[in-house]
């Protein structure tokens, strides 16, 4: 599958629609105001188009807008995201869009947290160079209920 990040083009209604699918809101745990709420949604999404230290790519598969992942946070705790639409999953595009997202960014040590659960997306992390640092427990909104988080870290 042919794959290309780009500067953030991502559809709003692709990107609600992605958002909103309670399987990825559940894979991801730990949801925001703005996972349930359009217009909380809509307020996210243009704070953080218009904030300049956000690195944010829209990821399209086929021509097909696949996903999205951003580098995002102050200088001394950078983080990485990434969320790929259902149909797109499993097929090695969130590691090689992660993977070319960092390529440029000049921040270290960057940071990630995964669902103790999401072997997925622990995995995706670890193949791009990051390492677990460690664990906490925190409430898991999409899932009503605390659960264990993997914090990662790339040096």
């Amino acid at each position: 599958m042919a794959w290309v990040a780009v500067p953030d083009g991502f559809p709003r209604n692709r990107r609600w629609e992605q958002w909103t699918d309670p399987a990825l809101q559940r894979m991801a745990a730990v949801t925001r105001k703005y996972h349930y709420d359009c217009g909380h949604f809509d307020q996210h999404w243009a704070k953080v188009r218009s904030d300049a230290s956000v690195l944010l790519r829209t990821v399209l598969a086929g021509g097909v807008v696949a996903g999205h992942a951003a580098v995002f946070g102050p200088p001394s705790e950078r983080e990485v995201t990434y969320v790929g639409g259902r149909a797109h999953r499993g097929q090695g595009l969130a590691t090689a869009a992660l993977a070319e997202l960092i390529k440029p960014e000049p921040a270290r040590a960057l940071r990630a947290d995964a669902a103790a659960d999401n072997s997925g997306s622990i995995r995706v992390l670890e193949k791009c160079g990051f390492v677990v640092t460690g664990n906490s427990r925190c409430f898991a909104r999409a899932r009503g209920e605390e659960i264990d988080l993997v914090h990662l870290t790339l040096i």
